[in-house]
C-alpha cells in the first residue's frame, strides 16, 4: 500500500510538477498559520493578505498576490462546512482540476487561467461592494473584513474543467460548480454576500474560457479526408 501511494505520488509530481509544488506551498502556509503562529499572529497575517476594500486601496498588488498563498479552510474538522470547502477548493480545484489542466495545456496556460479568475473575480466584486455599502445593503465592516484564499481561482478552473468533460458529464459538472456558491451563499439581503457574487463571477469567467478552449479544439481537429472515388472496373471486351 505504501509503495503504491509513493508510486502514485511520484507519478503525480512528475506529470503536474507546478501544481504539486503549489499544493505543497498552500499546505505549508496553512500549517504555518495553524501550528506555528499564535491565533493573534495568524489573524494579523491573514488580515494582511485579505482582499478587502481597505487593503485593495492601500496595497493592491501585495494582497492580490499574497491572497493566493493561503486557503481558507481546515484540514482537521472533517465534519465542518469549512472542511467541505477545503475539499472543493484545494482538493478538486487545485490538486485535481488545476493539475489536469496543467497536463493538458501546460503550466503557463493553466495558471494564467487560475490567476485570471482570482484577479478578475476579486476586482469585479469591488464596485458591487461599493454600491452595496452606499445603499446600506452590506455592513461597513465589509471594508476591512478578512477575505483571502484560492477559492475564486479554484472556481474558475473547475468551471473550465467542467466544460472540457465529455458531453454526458459536462452539464452535470457545470451544475455542481454553480450549486456550490448558490447553496452555500447568504441570500437573506437585497444582494447575496460578496463572496457568493465573487464565486459566481469566477464560474462565469471559467465557463467563457472553457467554451473558448472547446471552440479552439474543434477548429484544430483534423478534418477527415474524403473517401477516394471508386475506380471503374473494365468491362468485358467487345465481341466481333
Amino acid at each position: 500500500m505504501i509503495r503504491r501511494l509513493a508510486r502514485a505520488l511520484g507519478t503525480y509530481v512528475s506529470r503536474s510538477p507546478v501544481t504539486a509544488a503549489y499544493a505543497g506551498l498552500l499546505l505549508s502556509t496553512h500549517l504555518w498559520c495553524t501550528a506555528v503562529l499564535s491565533t493573534a499572529q495568524a489573524q494579523r497575517v491573514l488580515l494582511g493578505v485579505s482582499t478587502n476594500l481597505d487593503n485593495l486601496q492601500d496595497r493592491p498588488v501585495r494582497v492580490l498576490a499574497g491572497s493566493m498563498l493561503f486557503f481558507d479552510g481546515t484540514l482537521t474538522e472533517i465534519t465542518s462546512e469549512a472542511f467541505a470547502g477545503t475539499l472543493i477548493t484545494l482538493g478538486l480545484g487545485v490538486i485535481v482540476c488545476l493539475a489536469w489542466l496543467e497536463r493538458r495545456y501546460g503550466a503557463g496556460r493553466a495558471y494564467a487561467l487560475f490567476v485570471l479568475g482570482h484577479l478578475a473575480a476579486t476586482l469585479l466584486t469591488v464596485p458591487l461592494i461599493q454600491v452595496a455599502l452606499a445603499h446600506g445593503w452590506y455592513p461597513d465592516s465589509v471594508r476591512h473584513a478578512t477575505d483571502f484564499g484560492i477559492s475564486y481561482g479554484a472556481e474558475t478552473v473547475l468551471a473550465t474543467g467542467a466544460l472540457l468533460l465529455r458531453p454526458r458529464a459536462r452539464w452535470l459538472a457545470a451544475a455542481g460548480v454553480v450549486a456550490w456558491p448558490v447553496l452555500g451563499g447568504d441570500w437573506s439581503g437585497e444582494l447575496p454576500d460578496f463572496t457568493t457574487a465573487g464565486h459566481l463571477l469566477a464560474a462565469a469567467i471559467g465557463f467563457v474560457c472553457g467554451a473558448f478552449l472547446l471552440r479552439a479544439a474543434r477548429r484544430a481537429a483534423p478534418v477527415p479526408a474524403p473517401a477516394p472515388a471508386p475506380v471503374p472496373q473494365p468491362g468485358p471486351a467487345p465481341v466481333d
